[in-house]
């Protein structure tokens, strides 16, 4: 067992040099993170896990079958902002749900949530996991695994994260803001000393003296959160107490000293309540943090694809060479074959003969092969079938068997999806929302763009409260009530909020004081299959308009609920078509017939 490190600088080295090794999943079974996170990394942008030097790029093609599944996950287990749905949980104020929405809506832009979505869902996708941190009043950040320099490699969260940062002189001057470089919060140098003792270089990877050259100052910063020894908020280390230990975090920096040595320096120190980061993971592994990532899950795959493809360029290259064979042994000195013209006659010795040596990749076809059943083993592990690639289906297959194989092939995205939106809601229900509570009681104005039906639920109310003041202020003045008149207003109250879809809202400070409010992430997706959703409309649209008396049958009533609700659509949106006596669209009727004339 090693022995605890004594203080934070000697920590972070001790578990950033433990990171690198690899950690046993089960027997004969050993995974590193750091290693999983750099061939995800490596295949995912169509590089080799070594061997990337330009000269031996020359005879080692990369055909990438990774990236396009990848991009095709991000598309199908990804949501917008708009599916996340906030609402006033209390009957007798959800009136004031569309404020708070029109509200989330506004600051979600501002605060970019979309982007923060995206890149949640692909670290999701690319590495089997996501570590999301809070970072109070702005959106969440979701932190690139990349960046992590140690941790649990069996559970992220129940242990110490360590995270590297490189920030320029300007980015890390910032940081004064939050206090770093002040000794109030335990820093033992300031952000300026830290600037002066840095230098013109990031180191790459500890394990190795590479260097990236940069055209200016960066510094590495480390980012420390977890239960640690007290002693390290403390500079002093008290003999003879018994080891205590502390939720904390600390922003540690280390610079070169004169002997070379490498010397440490803190910025921050404080104790922290709880652990400021949320994770996910994909399809969970027991043992290890990571669950299957979609890059991995290819890794076989994309390895046997190039080493054919390597294949197949050695025989381009053998295919591509004439290689002449002659039984003329001084044909070679008097015919310098390089350098002939076209036309140009050689002399052989009589009886001898010349010709072409046969390279023609004849095997060649077997390594075609074996990259289209590779590349379809990618997909059907991908569960990225052709249809939802959107590939053009073979001649011949009828389209309800394609609109069956694409649904199958969307239900583990689907799946995928949902755990997600799970997980967008937590986060949401415990930081953002109590922010944004804590935001509206002060009172907001804001310009927003509202929906047809936002308008069409808006304006019923609009028109009722203006022809209500109307007709009050008349009974007030004794006038007369002209029915005639209110129907006007009521036309033309209509029109004037109807012409325009932009609408000033105004939240009143206190509004909004002591209401619960909730959140509810929406991933039907109706939006993503538009063609599908109007056909099914478009049947049961002529289904009414053939049949409209059937709907007058409770039996057939709640038959036509089951058909609608077995499609996929909402039947509340059907209600009004139950029991209402809706008339058949009459024959068109031709000119009244003469008649006949009567003659006694």
């Amino acid at each position: 067992m090693q022995k605890l490190p004594t203080t934070i600088y000697d920590f972070i080295v001790q578990e950033e040099n433990n990171y690198m090794l690899p950690t046993a999943i089960i027997e004969d079974y050993e995974w590193s993170m750091k290693d999983h996170i750099k061939t995800s990394v490596f295949y995912k942008n169509s590089q080799f896990t070594r061997g990337n030097s330009e000269s031996e790029r020359d005879n080692k093609p990369f055909k990438n079958i990774i990236r396009p599944i990848l991009n095709l996950q991000y598309r199908t287990e990804g949501f917008d902002v708009k599916d996340v749905d906030i609402y006033v949980d209390d009957a007798s104020n959800q009136h004031k749900s569309l404020l708070i929405k029109k509200y989330h809506d506004k600051w979600a832009r501002e605060n970019k949530i979309d982007t923060f979505i995206d890149e949640l869902v692909e670290s999701y996708v690319d590495f089997g996991g996501a570590l999301v941190k809070n970072v109070n009043k702005v959106r969440p950040e979701v932190v690139p695994l990349q960046s992590i320099v140690l941790c649990d490699q069996t559970d992220i969260l129940s242990g110490p994260i360590g995270i590297k940062h490189f920030y320029s002189p300007d980015q890390l001057k910032d940081m004064e803001e939050y206090g770093w470089g002040d000794e109030a919060n335990g820093a033992t140098h300031s952000v300026d000393e830290a600037i002066l003792f840095s230098e013109q270089s990031k180191e790459v990877n500890k394990s190795q003296s590479n260097l990236a050259r940069t055209p200016g100052k960066y510094i590495e910063v480390y980012e420390i959160h977890g239960t640690l020894p007290t002693r390290y908020l403390k500079d002093e280390i008290e003999d003879g107490v018994d080891e205590a230990y502390t939720k904390q975090m600390q922003i540690v920096c280390f610079y070169h000293g004169e002997s070379g040595a490498s010397q440490g320096i803190t910025l921050f120190r404080t104790e922290e309540k709880e652990l400021p980061f949320k994770f996910i993971s994909r399809d969970e592994i027991f043992g290890r943090t990571l669950g299957f990532g979609g890059a991995e899950e290819l890794f076989e795959a994309q390895v046997w694809t190039n080493y054919s493809e390597i294949r197949k360029k050695d025989m381009l290259d053998s295919a591509s060479k004439t290689i002449l064979k002659t039984t003329d042994s001084a044909f070679a000195t008097r015919n310098k074959v390089q350098n002939m013209e076209n036309l140009e006659i050689a002399v052989l010795e009589e009886g001898k003969d010349i010709g072409q040596v046969d390279t023609y990749p004849r095997n060649i076809s077997l390594f075609d092969k074996a990259v289209m059943d590779w590349e379809e083993h990618a997909r059907t592990m991908g569960a990225a079938q052709d249809p939802i690639m959107g590939e053009e289906p073979k001649s011949g297959t009828p389209f309800r068997l394609q609109a069956l194989v694409t649904q199958q092939a969307q239900g583990q995205h689907e799946y995928r999806k949902g755990k997600l939106a799970t997980f967008v809601e937590e986060i949401y229900r415990e930081w953002i929302l109590p922010y944004i509570s804590k935001e509206i009681v002060k009172g907001k104005s804001f310009m927003v763009t509202l929906e047809f039906d936002e308008l069409q639920q808006i304006v019923k109310k609009i028109v009722t409260n203006r022809v209500n003041r109307s007709v009050i202020d008349k009974i007030l003045d004794g006038d007369l009530i002209d029915p005639q008149e209110i129907n006007t207003l009521k036309e033309v109250t209509r029109e004037l909020f109807m012409r325009d879809n932009n609408k000033f809202f105004e939240i009143l400070k206190d509004e909004m004081k002591g209401l619960a409010v909730d959140v509810k992430v929406s991933i039907a997706g109706k939006q993503k299959d538009l063609p599908g959703v109007v056909d099914k409309l478009s049947s049961v649209w002529g289904t009414i308009m053939k049949f409209p008396q059937v709907l007058q049958n409770p039996s057939m009533a709640n038959l036509f609920n089951q058909i609608i609700e077995y499609s996929g659509l909402n039947p509340v949106d059907f209600s009004g078509f139950e029991g209402q006596p809706i008339q058949a669209p009459q024959a068109p009727q031709g000119p009244p017939q003469a008649q006949p004339v009567q003659t006694l």
